[in-house]
């Protein structure tokens, strides 16, 4: 008879369970990634305006200041954006790691169950073969022993033919 877990589903649950948050978890990667490459976009725009501001007319300076200005407040916002999905990020991997637990949890009692339903088929076989090398002696015993009276039988019968 083949092993069957009987927490099989509960297994299968937790697996899907798992995946469904690795997904999660790779969405909120690919945010985290995409905040970061709009700061790098305005950190290069900041650097941009800079460079531009530098060799520009005199009457523009205010209006390059001002620019700047929106820059930096935009950098902070996007900052803030940034640390505000890597808290998702980090809070949806804390789950993530919680759920991989469960799954190995199950699946390390599995595993034992399996090991010992194993062991237990083991036994039982032996037990099998020795019940059966035990009937095989015994069986084996009673022919000898029929044998032997047959042939003391046969001794005897010829040893009074003899006397006779």
């Amino acid at each position: 008879m083949p092993f069957v877990y009987r927490l099989q589903k509960i297994l299968d649950f937790r697996i899907r369970k798992k995946e469904e948050q690795l997904l999660v978890v790779q969405k909120a990667q690919q945010e985290v990634f995409l905040a970061e490459q709009r700061i790098r976009e305005n950190e290069a725009e900041i650097q941009q305006t800079i460079e531009n501001r530098r060799t520009a007319d005199y009457k523009m300076m205010e209006y390059y200041d001002k620019y700047l200005h929106h820059l930096w407040d935009k950098a902070d916002a996007l900052e803030a954006e940034r640390a505000r999905l890597q808290a998702i990020l980090d809070e949806e991997k804390a789950k993530l790691v919680k759920l991989e637990q469960a799954v190995k949890v199950l699946e390390k009692h599995k595993e034992k169950q399996k090991e010992a339903y194993l062991e237990e088929e083991k036994a039982k076989e032996l037990k099998q073969f020795s019940e059966i090398g035990v009937q095989r002696f015994f069986i084996h015993s009673q022919e000898k022993k029929e044998e032997d009276a047959e042939l003391r039988k046969i001794i005897e019968e010829t040893e009074m033919e003899y006397m006779e």
